[in-house]
């Protein structure tokens, strides 16, 4: 009897406010209309017409937005440089139930900080970082890995009910605390757009020769370039171990400039 109204409650639509309907936010937004969900938006620049199309309900302004539903979850996919201003905008007394906040940007301390502070006491909070975009995810989400953190749960269905959107596609869902987050994150995510950023500064590109490894460093230069530099500045500015894998980087490659310029001195 339980597992058949979990099974019922798990597949039952949410209704699902997005505030910042980006490219990211757009990219979700199709998988969860394809799962049955119902979805509405609002964002500062005006979506309106993708919205008719995607059958979206698109608001201009905030507080229509947040008084025309009873939201399940309230979706955050703002950028990292524009979550204070976004958040300290929202009139959450017009708010008609208690609403699981859900963030999917790519740093997590720093949000998870930010709405504990910001949102009512009353409200659950979800941090989450979908490892994945447009162009990776482009062909499926399976095997693709979704973190997340229960920050402040009390509604376990409506979390659970989040979570099996991602679940459902073939995520590998991956639950750890934010810090722990922005520790791997500094290293993985930051590091591989510093490195795509420095060879964008290069200006590197294919030729009649290319071995595979530089094959690997013009995707990664391209891949890089798609993403904005306010995304980069925020993954820098906003995760407080990106600074010490930054050192780490500039001490990496005078080591190994020293080494080079060693052999030159033996062999010379």
């Amino acid at each position: 009897m339980n597992e058949t109204n979990d099974v019922f409650s798990s597949s039952t639509p949410l209704n699902i406010g997005i505030i910042g309907f980006g490219p990211f936010a757009q990219f979700l937004a199709k998988t969860m209309i394809k799962q049955g969900h119902i979805l509405f938006a609002t964002s500062r620049s005006d979506h309106s017409q993708l919205c008719s199309q995607l059958g979206v309900k698109f608001f201009k302004e905030m507080d229509p937005f947040l008084d025309s539903n009873n939201y399940d979850v309230i979706l955050i996919s703002t950028s990292i440089l524009s979550l204070s201003q976004v958040l300290s905008s929202i009139p959450f007394h017009l708010l008609r139930q208690r609403t699981l906040f859900v963030d999917v940007l790519s740093v997590k301390e720093y949000p998870r900080q930010l709405l504990l502070q910001v949102l009512p006491e009353e409200t659950d909070v979800l941090c989450t970082h979908p490892m994945f975009g447009p162009e990776s995810g482009k062909n499926g989400w399976e095997g693709l890995a979704f973190m997340y953190e229960k920050v402040r749960i009390r509604n376990e269905d409506t979390c659970s009910r989040f979570l099996q959107i991602f679940r459902s596609e073939g995520c590998r869902m991956v639950e750890m605390p934010c810090e722990e987050h922005d520790r791997q994150a500094a290293r993985s995510q930051f590091l591989t757009h510093t490195i795509g950023r420095v060879l964008a500064e290069m200006d590197i590109k294919s030729t009649s020769m290319d071995t595979k490894g530089f094959e690997t460093l013009v995707y990664l230069k391209n891949d890089t370039i798609k993403n904005s530099f306010d995304l980069y500045s925020g993954l820098f500015l906003h995760n407080r171990f990106a600074k010490q894998e930054l050192k780490n980087l500039e001490l990496a490659f005078e080591t190994v400039k020293q080494n080079l310029l060693n052999k030159m001195t033996e062999t010379s």
